[in-house]
């Protein structure tokens, strides 16, 4: 099977590497190709490494409808493809070992072609003996089927120098070429916002937590506070209680003795 890199350059200086029958989706292999090219092949396999561990999303220019918004983008539309980005760093890896084998340094190359096309299709029916009518190779359902995608993932690699490169290449390669930015861009995290989001989260739970025990502090010193109200106006009350009946205890003692002085 071919390449579909048709650029007219000397490929004995360029290492290339091809996998096929891969069974990812394409769209998402492409996405990743996008973001691999143009890129030392070191510092790639830096950058998918990220991908792979979803520390960072990827863009997608194409095969964007009904997706949502990253922040860490600055808006625009993208995914984390993690499936897709393993499998590109083994076809980087290949390429790097076959530019190893022509006695290149590979991590000193520039990917120069990244892409990923759709390669051939297994139509799959539903089984004969499935249950329900027309759910087999015969009736009505016959023609459902759901198909399998394979892709196709192709790799080069060229010295930034070399002869031959388009004027496109040379500026996306000059663009993309400050390795000490795109390595510091890569080493550090890439989601601040949603780390600062989680220590915040983490730090309102705890205040919460801190909250809701100084208010239960406080109820159960207001419940202490009522309790003891509580038994100061029971124990006054009984208080008021003795001493009623005291009195109502000495008044006819008194009376008593009243009534016999009269009779003597």
């Amino acid at each position: 099977m071919g390449y579909s890199f048709n650029i007219k350059m000397d490929k004995a200086n360029m290492a290339f590497a091809q996998r096929s029958d891969v069974n990812v989706s394409y769209k998402d292999l492409g996405a990743v190709c996008d973001a691999v090219r143009y890129l030392k092949a070191g510092v790639a396999l830096k950058l998918v490494d990220r991908l792979a561990e979803k520390a960072m999303p990827v863009p997608y220019r194409r095969h964007n409808k009904h997706m949502g918004a990253r922040s860490e983008l600055h808006g625009r539309k993208g995914a984390y493809p993690i499936k897709a980005a393993k499998e590109v760093r083994v076809a980087i890896q290949n390429a790097i070992a076959n530019a190893a084998n022509n006695a290149m340094d590979g991590d000193e190359m520039v990917i120069i072609h990244a892409c990923a096309n759709k390669g051939r299709i297994e139509r799959r029916y539903p089984s004969k003996g499935s249950i329900g009518w027309g759910r087999g190779m015969y009736g009505r359902s016959a023609t459902m089927h759901s198909d399998l995608e394979y892709a196709k993932i192709e790799i080069a690699l060229a010295y930034p120098d070399s002869k031959g490169l388009s004027k496109n290449m040379k500026y996306f390669i000059s663009r993309k070429g400050s390795i000490e930015k795109i390595v510091s861009r890569i080493s550090k995290d890439v989601k601040p916002k949603q780390k600062e989001k989680k220590e915040n989260k983490e730090k309102g739970t705890e205040k919460k937590a801190n909250d809701s025990k100084i208010q239960e502090g406080k109820k159960e010193q207001k419940a202490e506070v009522k309790s003891e109200k509580k038994h100061e106006v029971q124990k006054a009350e009984d208080n008021k209680q003795e001493t009623t009946a005291q009195g109502k205890q000495t008044v006819p003692a008194n009376g008593a003795e009243s009534a016999g002085a009269n009779s003597e």
